[in-house]
């Protein structure tokens, strides 16, 4: 095998297995998430609890059927300009 063809293969294997560790990383994060409904800003939101299919398509902010994902543990806790996180969708 030439030098060049070595190097070509080499690089792809590397590459392969780079992008191979991104996917089980994004796979591991999601498990340290959770959904905090009420605490998206309008066009923030990761997505929605009904009249919306997802991401970034709620029209108010703060909206209580709109989640954002953040650490799991954290929502209980979390309060943005005085709203409150919740675990699950609220009443509007």
């Amino acid at each position: 095998m030439k030098v060049r063809e070595f190097t070509a293969v080499a690089l792809a294997g590397a590459m392969a297995t780079a992008i191979g560790g991104l996917t089980f990383s994004a796979a591991a994060s999601a498990q340290d998430t959770e959904m905090c409904y009420g605490i998206a800003k309008a066009g923030e939101n990761d997505c929605k609890a009904g009249a919306h299919d997802c991401s970034g398509m709620s029209t108010v902010d703060y909206d209580p059927q709109s989640f954002k994902l953040v650490a799991k543990g954290t929502c209980k806790d979390m309060e943005v300009d005085g709203h409150m996180g919740s675990l699950k969708p609220m009443d509007s």
